[in-house]
């Protein structure tokens, strides 16, 4: 077997499923950063497939879908805010990403604080109740 060619982009993409979808694309790039790399409409102002972008990374998402693939989604707000995943982000300054989620008036779940593997970091929910942890750690930097 060979080794894949190495790639500047990241090769493992979380994908979303949203009740309000275009609501929760400007709300990942006005207080998280994300940049629209790709937003496909789908009908009755839905979302059919959005890819957004923050530096290297990517995450994709769509509207919510009464179909049987989509009926196995369910957003956190739906589950009394029970989650199985959550996404860190990494940023280059922690505080201004803060600073915007809380005069957005964002969930803050984890202050905003050092660690000890030198990292500034909080964690977050968006408005349907996604967890995001939000920091300086850059885990593809080389650990002492």
């Amino acid at each position: 077997m060979s080794s894949p060619a190495v790639h500047s982009k990241s090769t493992v993409i979380p994908g979303l499923r949203y009740r309000n979808a275009p609501a929760a694309i400007d709300w990942l790039c006005q207080i998280i950063g994300f940049e629209r790399h790709a937003v496909y409409e789908g009908e009755n102002g839905t979302i059919g497939h959005a890819e957004l972008t923050l530096g290297g990374g990517m995450i994709m998402l769509g509207s919510q879908k009464d179909d049987e693939y989509g009926r196995s989604f369910k957003s956190p707000a739906e589950l009394g805010g029970i989650e199985t995943r959550s996404v860190y982000i990494v940023v280059p300054d922690a505080d201004a990403v803060h600073a915007r989620a809380v005069a957005a008036g964002a969930a803050i779940v984890r202050p905003l604080q050092d660690t000890p593997y030198g990292s500034r970091e909080f964690g977050l929910k968006d408005p349907e109740g996604h967890s995001w942890s939000v920091g300086t750690y850059n885990p593809w930097q080389p650990h002492e």
